[in-house]
């Protein structure tokens, strides 16, 4: 009967001639086309059979879908009303970012909006923007570098080690931190995050299981650093009982690597060929969380999210042994993702591309620049901002404007202005693509309030 299984042998078992066909063979080409025929037309027949058997199934559970409830695929029109929203610190926002934002509110799933004083415009949801959807999400609203973090340790130790230690501090970051696409650490070091049952039970996270081991402990390119720097406590309220003074401080960021930015790619694919829309909104295609792929993409969102955690930890543990020191704080938080949050009253998916949660007392950093201070705050449960606030000071320009505008000799100047010593690092990061963070911060102040602040002293980002 030939090797390659085709739409006629499905139909020769009793499949209907519908949509549940193109998704079997679409299935089986995907994750068992080096299977034998016969054993494949088998299971085949048991959830033609028997489909409420194989709801959730990894493989089959999107057939199964098609033969029960087949996902209906319509041409979706953006609606004449925007859905209510709030703008922060609307001055220093590009127009491209807000109409972005306008766009999105304008979904038929859309319920609420914010966009953060750090916001500029990006694919799909502007970066710095925030949206409540009805039991929906949209992946590129939750963005391709799914769960980026920012993790800060605070160290026993006087702020002014970074100054004496200087030169032995560089070398821990230049020898045991990685960036980039390429690099990885020679010495590997497991983690629970591994024995997730989703790495077993969705074929595209079990393929990328080797890529995400081998990634663990390093960072992304771009924005991504790990630094050492002086942290000043300011509130003598602090959840860790700690001193009003100086500390040193590591601090992290970076995302879910090659592991976030597939799942993002993939799922991204399937909700465009199931939620058709306009052209200049399609990056904003959607996945109904009552759909198969919509409760895979949930999944593998929330592990990604949990292996970015496990990279920052990875990258703390490796440091604090290098320095003998145990932390006496940690702090960390994550945007690029999507919450189940109540929304006046009632449960919504609010995604934060490039925007922190900020539920009351909920503890944050948002960084500044290679030369500026970042803060730590204590969200304020703002309910005109979905409970968010801004992810950093947001760029002013672009990465392409600072290669054109900047110069090495720029930043190198900025630098020593500040006394800050950095490794790696382009153009494209200098200190002036970004916009000035004070004026972000007072244009946050009924959304979190500072605890302390975070000055970077040795910056490590990708070469």
């Amino acid at each position: 009967m030939g090797n390659k299984l085709k739409g006629r042998d499905l139909i020769k078992i009793g499949f209907p001639k519908n949509n549940s066909i193109n998704i079997a063979i679409g299935q089986i080409n995907r994750y068992r086309k080096r299977e034998k025929k016969q054993k494949i037309l088998d299971e085949a027949k048991e959830v033609l059979l028997h489909p409420e058997k194989f709801e959730g199934n990894a493989i089959w559970g999107k057939v199964a879908e098609g033969l029960i409830k087949p996902v209906e695929v319509r041409m979706h029109q953006l609606k004449n009303t925007r859905a209510p929203f709030s703008i922060y610190g609307e001055d220093e926002i590009d127009e491209q970012a807000k109409f972005q934002l306008y766009d999105a509110l304008k979904l038929p799933i859309a319920v609420a909006g914010a966009l953060m004083p750090d916001a500029h415009s990006g694919y799909g949801l502007p970066i710095g923007g925030v949206l409540a959807t009805d039991n929906a999400v949209i992946p590129y609203g939750v963005g391709v570098d799914i769960g980026c973090r920012m993790c800060l340790t605070i160290y026993p130790i006087k702020a002014s080690y970074l100054e004496g230690k200087r030169q032995q501090l560089e070398n821990i970051l230049k020898e045991h931190t990685q960036f980039g696409m390429y690099e990885t650490h020679q010495k590997r070091m497991d983690h629970a995050i591994f024995e997730d049952p989703a790495f077993s039970d969705i074929p595209l996270l079990k393929r990328l299981k080797g890529k995400a081991y081998n990634q663990l402990g390093s960072s992304g390119g771009g924005n991504h650093f790990v630094e050492f720097g002086a942290v000043s406590i300011q509130d003598e309220n602090n959840e860790w009982d700690l001193d009003i003074g100086e500390y040193m401080g590591l601090l992290s960021h970076s995302g879910s690597r090659g592991l976030g930015a597939n799942i993002a790619k993939h799922y991204t694919y399937l909700a465009t060929k199931q939620c058709p829309l306009p052209k200049q909104v399609q990056h904003l295609a959607w996945l109904d969380l009552n759909t198969h792929d919509g409760m895979e993409y949930w999944l593998a969102m929330n592990l990604a999210g949990e292996y970015a955690k496990a990279c920052h930890d990875n990258i703390h543990e490796r440091i604090g042994k290098l320095l003998g020191a145990k932390a006496i704080a940690k702090i960390e938080n994550h945007h690029n993702f999507a919450w189940k949050e109540e929304v006046a009253g009632v449960e919504r998916i609010v995604h934060r591309k490039g925007a922190t949660p900020a539920a009351k007392g909920e503890l944050g950093i948002i960084p500044g620049s290679m030369t500026a201070p970042g803060f730590i705050v204590r969200g304020l449960g703002n309910a005109g901002s979905l409970q968010s606030a801004s992810h950093g000071a947001g760029r002013v320009h672009s990465r392409r404007a600072c290669k054109n505008k900047f110069t090495g000799s720029d930043v190198k100047k900025q630098l020593k202005l500040h006394d800050v010593s950095l490794i790696g690092g382009g153009v494209d990061e200098a200190p002036m693509a970004y916009k000035d963070i004070q004026k972000v911060m007072n244009s946050q102040q009924e959304l979190v309030e500072v605890i302390g602040t975070f000055t970077p002293k040795i910056v490590r980002m990708d070469k």
